[in-house]
């Protein structure tokens, strides 16, 4: 009987004020309910009126403050590229032989090289030239004799994988002789050819070392010192560093 009432007195005030059902959608639903935004100021700020921005979640929009930090991926190493100049030190020991004569010169050697690569795909070409000091130097008989200085231009060319470089070297080769006898001395530039092999390794994205075996045939000289033609051979061992503009 009271429900019956009430519903009455319901309908009659819907009647009178000229409001339908469908009116009552149009007011703000209860939180937790998708629909329009109430107007006022949200927990987070102040927002317009009007229905919210389109939810990103299943019944409204992203809850107030900063996105979660996602953090950026580690390099990635693959594909170490060779292309391009450098420059680079290295150090090692020389030790040869001179003909016509009993000396073996032999001594730490050490200098500075630069070049240029170029990368097609796993093949890797390029030049290198390099100078050194040496105190490779030997006595025999009544003489002294010594290769203070040396140098090389080369051609490389070799297979990487990835940071690793197997590579051939083949070029010219110069330096200096120098004998001495009796508080006499006498020089005389010797110049041949020289080959060998390396392996260079990148550790960063400019820097990598590398370790190299040249054998080096630098040519005959006559000396009247020693009133011989002397022709010096030598092989070096040698390692380095290469930084990679």
């Amino acid at each position: 009987m009271r429900k019956g009432l009430i519903g009455g007195m319901a309908a009659v005030v819907l009647s009178a004020s000229g409001a339908g059902a469908g009116d009552f959608y149009r007011n703000p639903p209860p939180l937790g309910v998708c629909g329009p935004a109430p107007c006022g100021p949200p927990p987070c700020g102040p927002a317009p009126c009007g229905p919210p921005p389109r939810p990103v979640g299943p019944c409204g929009p992203a809850p107030c403050g900063p996105p979660s930090y996602v953090p950026e991926p580690a390099p990635n190493w693959y594909g170490w590229n060779w292309s391009g100049p450098y420059l680079g030190a290295n150090l090692g020991y020389q030790w040869g032989s001179l003909s016509n004569s009993g000396a073996k010169p032999s001594g730490v050697a050490g200098g500075f090289q630069g070049g240029y690569n170029w990368q097609f795909g796993q093949i890797v070409t390029g030049g290198e030239a390099d100078i050194q000091l040496s105190d490779a130097n030997d006595v025999f008989a009544n003489y002294k004799f010594s290769n203070p200085w040396f140098g090389t231009m080369r051609g490389r060319g070799g297979l990487a994988f990835n940071n690793m470089l197997f590579y051939g070297t083949l070029g010219l080769a110069f330096g200096r002789g120098h004998v001495d006898l009796g508080g006499m001395s006498e020089n005389n530039l010797h110049v041949g050819w020289t080959t060998g092999v390396g392996l260079e390794v990148g550790v960063t994205y400019n820097w990598s070392v590398k370790a190299e075996y040249l054998f080096i045939d630098f040519g005959s000289a006559n000396y009247a010192l020693t009133q011989t033609n002397n022709g010096l051979t030598s092989n070096v061992v040698r390692f380095g560093a290469n930084y990679h503009f």
